[in-house]
């Protein structure tokens, strides 16, 4: 399994447009996809209202690239999210089990 670690940090004063954009469009999105094992979604804080994240764990890269394409490495957004996003970053872990 694949530990996938999005984050985004938006442009400021588009925090609260982000904001309903993860609620009502990112998260339903990612929890209906396949071979997504699971998902933890991040939303700001008050010592750091601009910064978003999500940590998945995907059950292959198999069912990784399925999703995002073979650029996997690469944090992609939506292209509505274009807008609002200042700047992302994705990191990728092999899953430790214990």
């Amino acid at each position: 399994m694949i530990i996938r670690v999005f984050q985004v940090t938006t442009h400021p004063g588009k925090e609260e447009e982000f904001s309903r954009f993860f609620h009502d469009t990112a998260i339903p999105l990612m929890q209906r996809t396949e071979g997504l094992h699971s998902v933890t979604f991040g939303a700001a804080r008050s010592e750091s209202p601009t910064e978003f994240c999500m940590v998945m764990v995907w059950e292959s890269l198999e069912a990784l690239v399925a999703f995002v394409g073979e650029d996997y490495a690469n944090p992609h957004i939506l292209p509505e999210e274009a807008v609002m996003v200042q700047a992302r970053s994705i990191k990728h872990y092999d899953l430790v089990e214990v």
